[in-house]
């Protein structure tokens, strides 16, 4: 086995047991496949033997990706990148309907996810997320308002993305052994939102600026991103004493679009 290298935040998924588990959270027989860090190949091999119509990899590592490419060779229907998945844009190579699948690394993990919901073309050609992160990041993700892991990434992740299962993996299924134990979500994207948010780069801005007041309360991040931001509270009905982990995610993206159609930036 190819040394790992801790620079890329290699750990590579070893347990037959959690690999068939995460296999069977999908039908993937005759669908499109992609995989994000297939590494030594152990989750790709279970995807090819379920047989699927086509299957793309994307993997950093020149070493890895020179690897894979001999031991696959028997599946005509990989096309394997070397390259870096934050560099790496899947919009004109993904087939619709298309099934992600990732073991992602712990320390661009988000960065993955928040550039998967920001794809370009919505509804994405991809049907499903199927993702390893840190726990911790995954309590993040599927937080609700009220709760301590609330926040950035749960709400902007809840914007176009809608969860549909998840389970813990131990730290022991992995070489070399992390620190932290893992989880692995499966998202699906929403068609359809009832709020209507033109960029979400806008929705990024309120919550980034919500959140950096976090045990404050809401008055002093309305005030930075509205003029009239006591009328804006007013027609939401939100108490300004209010912190912003007690905002449901539906207020936030109801602010982004005050914050896009009415131009009520505060400069």
């Amino acid at each position: 086995m190819l040394k790992p290298k801790k620079s890329l935040g290699q750990n590579f998924l070893i347990d037959k047991n959690i690999i068939s588990k995460i296999i069977s959270l999908t039908n993937i027989k005759n669908k499109s496949v992609a995989e994000i860090g297939p590494g030594t190949g152990n989750l790709t091999k279970a995807i090819i033997a379920n047989k699927p119509s086509s299957l793309i990899l994307v993997e950093k590592d020149k070493n890895l990706s020179s690897e894979l490419e001999l031991n696959l060779n028997y599946f005509k229907k990989i096309k394997l990148f070397n390259s870096d998945i934050l560099k790496f844009d899947f919009n004109d190579r993904l087939e619709k309907e298309t099934i992600i699948f990732g073991n992602l690394p712990y320390n661009i993990s988000t960065q993955i996810l928040v550039n998967m919901i920001k794809c370009r073309k919505w509804p994405p050609n991809y049907s499903k997320l199927i993702f390893m992160f840190q726990k911790e990041v995954a309590e993040k993700i599927i937080a609700k308002n009220n709760t301590s892991n609330y926040g950035r990434l749960s709400i902007i992740s809840s914007y176009r993305l809608e969860v549909v299962e998840y389970f813990d993996i131990s730290k022991n299924c992995f070489f070399p052994k992390p620190k932290v134990n893992s989880t692995v979500i499966v998202f699906k994207p929403k068609i359809i939102n009832n709020i209507h948010i033109k960029n979400i780069d806008n929705l990024e801005k309120v919550t980034n600026i919500f959140f950096s007041f976090k045990r404050k309360m809401i008055n002093k991040a309305l005030a930075k991103l509205f003029i009239d931001y006591k009328l804006i509270a007013k027609r939401l009905n939100i108490d300004l004493s209010s912190r912003p982990a007690e905002l449901n995610e539906e207020l936030y993206y109801k602010l982004a679009k005050y914050y896009e159609e009415q131009n009520l930036i505060k400069l």
